[in-house]
């Protein structure tokens, strides 16, 4: 059964994986034809293989990472974060303030997720 604990494992799981930079061990958690959209404005990315390249890209494009879910929301299937994202690209660092709105299937694999932010959420250091 799918319960607000098991939704927030998963959320330590992603939050783990995102950090060890590893896009097949991201794509892992979720669904077969699972859609990805970051930020939702933008086309999804759907299915798995999809959705390690979406991370491939973000890895080969940075130099680091630190991912952080600084509050985790559930209800239902659903489980919303609040994150923040710094990455250093060429010395400079770029931070991502946003919410990340996630469905899961009864494995506690996510179906979906949707980050939301825009320009407003960037700082740069």
């Amino acid at each position: 059964m799918l319960t607000p604990d098991r939704l927030r494992a998963r959320i330590a799981e992603y939050v783990d994986a995102v950090n060890a930079r590893d896009p097949q061990a991201i794509a892992a958690l979720f669904s077969e034809d699972a859609v990805q959209a970051d930020p939702a404005s933008n086309p999804p990315n759907v299915g798995r293989a999809a959705i390690a390249a979406f991370f491939k890209a973000g890895i080969g494009a940075s130099e680091t990472w630190t991912f952080t879910a600084t509050a985790v929301h559930t209800c239902a299937r659903n489980v919303a974060i609040d994150f923040e994202i710094s990455l250093v690209t060429g010395g400079s660092t770029m931070t991502i303030d946003g919410i990340e709105v996630f469905a899961a299937d009864d494995d506690g694999l996510f179906t979906s997720v949707h980050a939301y932010w825009d320009d407003a959420d960037l700082s740069f250091a």
